[in-house]
């Protein structure tokens, strides 16, 4: 693979390693499980790389509710349904926000079957169906920097100290490219001491502990950084932050790994155009990835699109040819990523 990969590959590859060998340097408990998925967070901050510790048998319990995520909403629900018929409004405790959007979730859930519902007169009365799993056992983000140089490393520097007050992770990390030398130059930029650096080998596709992260407090209340000083004699404003309690936070964790239960890592080709003829998916020490023909290189999400003057709709035989890719290879590769993103959620 000619030239240097793009963020958007070392990403990808970064998100192989971290399904095959996580945690690093040991082993997960027997009982254990990891969730990898990218590009989720919360509103103001988007994490590269997420990895969802899970307790496996509360996994497989999991995929009862379907492979769609359950946001807030649904969770509010499923969560505190009862055992027994119940009038709504007594069985769930106030969301804090009307009533009506509680009613429209549980419509919801019972349209796709994780709830059972009756009417008994003017009222609505809900059952659970199964006992939601506490599944999610630790969450992990990393941060994909492959050239991590001293004006890459101060930008990052602001952010992952704002990842580290706030502590919605269990650990930071920054993954980057190893250089090979005895001391990795990323250990000498000012990153956070609370922060793991992994040094990944792009042509092997492993990945070394160069600095191990500490684990952060996320029962505990967290502090969210909302403006800070320029620190320079220019700037002389005072910085702003608040304070979030921790039931935010474990609510939070939760909505987070839920979507990376639904989306995956792999859902990288849902924005990508498998349909042209140039896409292909292709192996680099054991790791797969999407690789354009006509350009000769790994193509990001945004290079690969209808708008791309190399796309080439795939010929309309090769659609119909039937067996052994049935619909055309683009709907080739979407089934074999999505039974790999299913997998994952099986353990």
């Amino acid at each position: 693979m000619p030239g240097a990969e793009s963020e958007f590959t070392f990403e990808l590859r970064v998100c192989q390693w971290a399904e095959r060998h996580w945690p690093p340097e040991r082993s997960l408990p027997d009982d254990r499980t990891a969730l990898v998925a990218r590009q989720l967070g919360t509103r103001g901050r988007r994490w590269d790389t997420l990895v969802v510790e899970c307790d496996s048998d509360a996994l497989a319990a999991r995929a009862v509710f379907g492979s769609d995520r359950l946001d807030s909403d649904l969770l509010h629900v499923v969560r505190d349904a009862p055992g027994e018929w119940a009038f709504y409004r007594d069985a769930l405790p106030h969301p804090g926000y009307p009533w009506r959007y509680v009613r429209e979730a549980i419509h919801t859930a019972e349209e796709r079957g994780i709830v059972e519902t009756r009417r008994a007169g003017n009222r609505i009365e809900i059952r659970r169906k199964w006992h939601y799993p506490d599944w999610v056992h630790r969450v992990i983000a990393i941060e994909n920097k492959p050239d991590l140089d001293a004006s890459a490393a101060r930008r990052l520097a602001d952010q992952m100290e704002r990842d580290v007050a706030l502590s919605l992770a269990d650990e930071v990390w920054v993954a980057t490219r190893a250089t090979g030398e005895s001391v990795e130059p990323a250990l000498l930029e000012r990153l956070p001491v609370e922060v793991g650096l992994l040094a990944f080998d792009s042509e092997a596709g492993t990945a070394n502990v160069a600095w191990h992260p500490n684990s952060l407090d996320v029962d505990a209340p967290g502090t969210r950084i909302e403006e800070r000083p320029a620190g320079n004699a220019h700037d002389e404003s005072a910085a702003r932050f608040e304070y979030v309690d921790a039931e935010w936070k474990r609510e939070k964790r939760l909505e987070i790994a839920e979507r990376a239960y639904e989306r995956g890592w792999r859902a990288y080709v849902g924005t990508m155009r498998p349909d042209c003829r140039h896409f292909e998916l292709r192996e680099r020490a054991g790791d797969t990835l999407p690789w354009c023909a006509a350009k000769g290189h790994s193509p990001t999400a945004r290079e690969c699109s209808g708008s791309c003057p190399e796309f080439t709709p795939e010929p309309p035989a090769w659609r119909t040819r039937g067996w052994p890719i049935e619909g055309g290879p683009g709907k080739g590769f979407r089934r074999l990523l999505d039974r790999q993103r299913d997998r994952t959620r099986r353990p």
